[in-house]
């Protein structure tokens, strides 16, 4: 990678198969260097290496003070199109920079300027379509960075419906937001239960994306989006409010992957479903013991309000199912501490009850770089939910709370292929585990969400 200071500059990271090198150096003004970072085995996660080594070159050009680089993709262009998008990914991810804005830029206008370019010229024009593409995907992760690292107070439910339809007027994706009055009239009491605890009210978005007329299949994404969870009557303890912001992570993530398949013009059809709420305290908020309906008919116990996510998205699927006529659904949310004591930061738990669904998700996986292990449903668990008072209750009687609360959303996805992703862990990092994250938001979810809709495409 050759680097330069103050002056504009045509240079490259060359990742080649061997041993890692890093060299640092010091660069005098107007010098180039280049710097050689080695791919090593690639046997398991080539995606994730890409990722890593490209994010690697980026940091180390940030460290010496590079203004302008140039990025030689041949060797991700080895491993093909989703090689090309980790490069990419690996770029914007290292050179990523908390920004409250809800612009999608990662650093200032001007600051930094990067050419993206492969040297291979029969191949030019396939890789500039594959750029742009994969630069639209990395661009949404880091827009859903963006706003999973917004503080509470400047993303209220209605300034993040108010992104989501910004964000989407550009592509073509239809977007409704049902404000707390339709809300009421249409029954979503679940989602209410919780949302009416704020004096900022309740939202509930929808993106409909139509990329293939001729087809009858669409996904349904379901995702999170609860900008403020103080837990409620059930508080959450000093330690664990920093991070309240966040738990709209899963919203974030269905919104990212929705814009980019309709920007790079995937033909699936796919519609999103977002609730919005903040979980306050408030004479408005559910206590532990209360019972209510939500709009499956199914009434709940409701013995922790610290578990709001799973009330405000049994509402959700329940409406992608019956009122957006989806054939498959999956949720994906910041849901339960429990998955963190599972598998940290590094995985993410997943349940389904369809195993063409979880294997299409897998596959998915391979080309995101994203962790993801399957947790068991197994009808002995089912017990721990049952309610003495209502249908279902919001707690386990007896732990296993991720795997409980995944079947608890279960009993609402009826009879079709569903698949439950619990990004708790995944979402947000106190310290960085790979070169391409940041202290923060990750954007977890939203690049395996979109190669998931595109394998829908290729049948």
């Amino acid at each position: 990678m050759k680097c330069y200071q103050n002056e504009p500059v045509a240079a490259s990271i060359c990742p080649i198969l061997g041993e890692y090198l890093q060299t640092r150096y010091e660069i005098k003004e107007g010098e180039a260097i280049q710097i050689t970072v080695g791919m090593g085995t690639t046997e398991k996660t080539p995606m994730l290496r890409c990722k890593e080594i490209y994010a690697m070159g980026m940091k180390m050009a940030m460290e010496l003070g590079a203004k302008d680089c140039m990025f030689v993709f041949d060797r991700a262009f080895a491993f093909g199109r989703e090689g090309v998008f980790a490069a990419i990914e690996g770029i914007y991810g290292a050179a990523y920079e908390q920004k409250f804005s809800l612009s999608g830029q990662t650093k200032p206008e001007g600051e930094w300027y990067a050419q993206l370019s492969s040297q291979q010229e029969e191949e030019q024009r396939d890789f500039l379509v594959l750029l742009e593409q994969g630069t639209a995907l990395a661009e949404s992760i880091m827009w859903a960075r963006n706003l999973v690292n917004c503080p509470a107070n400047r993303l209220t439910p209605k300034q993040f419906a108010q992104a989501l339809t910004q964000k989407m007027q550009d592509v073509s994706v239809e977007v409704e937001v049902f404000e707390e009055k339709a809300l009421k009239e249409l029954g979503l009491h679940a989602l209410l239960s919780v949302g009416d605890s704020s004096g900022n009210p309740p939202r509930m978005a929808v993106l409909r994306y139509t990329g293939a007329t001729e087809k009858k299949e669409r996904l349904g994404y379901v995702g999170k989006g609860v900008t403020c969870d103080s837990g409620g009557y059930c508080l959450k303890p000093s330690t664990s409010m920093a991070g309240i912001k966040g738990d709209m992570a899963g919203g974030a993530a269905v919104a990212a992957a929705v814009w980019t398949l309709a920007h790079n013009q995937v033909p699936v059809n796919v519609t999103a479903v977002i609730p919005m709420c903040e979980n306050r305290i408030s004479r408005e908020s559910s206590l532990p013991g209360d019972v209510i309906t939500g709009l499956s008919g199914k009434s709940i116990e409701i013995l922790n309000t610290d578990a709001e996510g799973r009330l405000i998205l049994s509402d959700a699927i329940t409406w992608a199912i019956e009122k957006e006529k989806v054939t498959k659904v999956l949720d994906i949310a910041t849901l339960t501490g429990a998955v963190v004591q599972m598998f940290g930061f590094v995985t993410a738990g997943v349940m389904s009850s369809d195993d063409d669904w979880f294997a299409d998700l897998q596959a998915a996986a391979l080309h995101s770089g994203e962790k993801y292990w399957r947790l068991p449903m197994d009808e002995e668990y089912e017990s721990l939910i049952d309610s003495d008072y209502a249908d279902v209750r919001n707690t386990s009687k007896d732990g296993c709370g991720t795997v409980t609360a995944g079947l608890f959303l279960h009993r609402f996805a009826q009879d079709l292929p569903w698949m439950h992703l619990d990004i708790a862990g995944t979402a947000s990092v106190k310290s960085p585990i790979w070169k391409f994250q940041s202290t923060g938001a990750t954007g977890a979810g939203a690049n395996t969400l979109y190669y998931l809709a595109e394998q829908e495409a290729r049948r």
